[in-house]
């Protein structure tokens, strides 16, 4: 495509900002319907439903902590941030800005190795909704590791080549995706209040269930509710490729967001009036509700339906991260802290394909890796709280970050956080602490876990190593970025 291609830098710079400008500029191609779609399909996981649900009334209260107490700061950041610095890269400029080379190298290593037990974690989600479509002759591989894997691994690799091909291409799997996040919802809220006026509420909502239990066990599923809040950033990355970002940006996070809590806190609502919590799970858990809702009203129809959008929309939220997080190492490459292929570009399609690659093998590998050992719920836990964990370390550098930048003087056409520098400072506090919270909570295995050693040594160690693996490629990429300049 030929519109789509990118060229090279005719000279590499130290410094993002200006290797982005020695570039030609890459084209505008998404609009606000494309940013809003892109926002839902990264920004709901319909996973996290199920998630909430089987904690009982007291999630839905947790979802709106977690709403004002991380997804509110976060967003207004981002604005603030992406107004201030609207060069492509996004959190790893802001953080390179704020705090210097390694701290932007870090931000943008450990949000783009989030993503390597992400992929596995939602690809075995959707491996496990899409056994309604086959109904009962399917039943028999809900707990078949291979499965699985091989679901994992042959769409990981059909998902990176559409992305290869490009942004063109690979937006049609988010726009599709986004249709396949908020129309199951939609189905269940329907069915879901059809069967509490036939039938009565599955669940009893009184004030003591909707108290949030302060157990430690009982808490550790608050991280995962924060982490669903994530995602707001993602379209930052591409922050060239949008059409006029300045007024398209913010009407996108203010509209995906309320469509975001709606489909949370409805959906769990919904989840909650068809079932029990105690026969609700992590993996299963939304299907579950709409299939044994649809079969005591008798819309049978609905049930393969249903599991295929819901399949469909983790496919599309795969690629949605896989298309933007890219941009990361391409860009660290291009500043010659990653080697120098990160920064090329493919010779046909102007995608950063190597980037791509590399995070599809490493993706493949984490399957394997938090499969060994343990089961398939096991290896889904372990994975969810690895993500987490490297996941969250980008947002600590964004609150550090609007905290730092409120020194500075700023523009008076900028998105500033309303209220100023005060309210600014404030919500960096509350999102940084709440964020912090949230990766201790993922350190801690699940409750039902057997081998909960095994479990905090497959999380800590695999985080430690990938952190430990950035320092590296950072202290060795700056060396050699320093000899070349010296030597020049």
């Amino acid at each position: 495509m030929a519109e789509e291609t990118l060229r090279a830098p005719t000279r590499l710079s130290g410094n993002s900002t200006n290797a982005a400008q020695t570039r030609n500029q890459p084209p505008r191609v998404m609009g606000f319907a494309d940013l809003v779609m892109f926002y839902l399909v990264t920004g709901i996981s319909l996973r996290w439903i199920a998630t909430a649900a089987a904690a009982g009334p007291s999630s839905i209260v947790i979802w709106m902590g977690v709403w004002l107490c991380f997804y509110v700061p976060l967003a207004f950041s981002v604005l603030e941030l992406s107004s201030r610095y609207p060069q492509q890269g996004g959190l790893y400029v802001w953080s390179k800005h704020a705090f210097g080379d390694f701290s932007g190298f870090m931000s943008g290593w450990t949000y783009w190795t989030s993503n390597l037990p992400y992929f596995p974690a939602v690809l075995y989600f959707a491996a496990s909704n899409l056994l309604f479509v086959g109904g009962d002759r399917w039943a028999h591989l809900s707990n078949s590791k291979n499965y699985y894997m091989w679901f994992s691994i042959l769409t990981l690799v059909a998902i990176t080549a559409m992305n290869v091909v490009g942004l063109n291409t690979g937006k049609w799997l988010h726009n599709i995706g986004s249709f396949g996040m908020w129309v199951p919802v939609l189905i269940l809220v329907v069915i879901g209040i059809y069967a509490w006026k036939s039938f009565g509420s599955a669940t009893s909502f009184t004030l003591e269930n909707f108290m949030p239990s302060t157990h430690l066990k009982d808490m550790l599923f608050w991280a995962s509710l924060t982490y669903a809040f994530g995602g707001c950033e993602t379209g930052l990355f591409m922050a060239e490729e949008i059409k006029n970002s300045r007024r398209t940006i913010p009407l996108a996070v203010f509209f995906a967001g309320l469509v975001v809590t709606f489909c949370y806190i409805g959906g769990t609502i919904a989840v909650l009036l068809a079932l029990p919590s105690s026969q609700v799970s992590d993996l299963q858990g939304l299907m579950q509700a709409i299939s044994k809702t649809a079969l005591r009203v008798g819309w049978f129809s609905v049930i393969p339906i249903a599991a295929l959008l819901i399949c469909v929309s983790n496919l599309g939220a795969a690629g949605g991260f896989l298309s933007s997080v890219a941009r990361l190492p391409f860009v660290a490459g291009l500043d010659r802290f990653l080697p120098p292929s990160f920064g090329k570009l493919h010779p046909r399609w102007g995608t950063p394909h190597v980037s791509l690659y590399v995070q599809m093998f490493a993706g493949i590998l984490f399957v394997f890796l938090a499969q060994a050992g343990t089961s398939v719920k096991g290896a889904y836990d372990v994975l969810v709280s690895m993500g987490i964990i490297t996941y969250f370390i980008p947002y600590l550098y964004v609150f550090a970050s609007i905290f730092k930048v409120q020194k500075e003087q700023a523009d008076p056409e900028m998105i500033r956080v309303p209220g100023g520098k005060p309210v600014a400072r404030f919500i960096a506090c509350v999102g940084f602490a709440t964020t912090s919270f949230a990766i201790v909570l993922s350190v801690l295995p699940a409750p039902d876990e057997n081998n909960k050693l095994l479990a905090v040594i497959k999380i800590v160690g695999l985080s430690g190593a990938l952190l430990g693996t950035g320092w590296l490629l950072y202290f060795c990429g700056n060396r050699k970025r320093n000899a070349s300049v010296s030597s020049v």
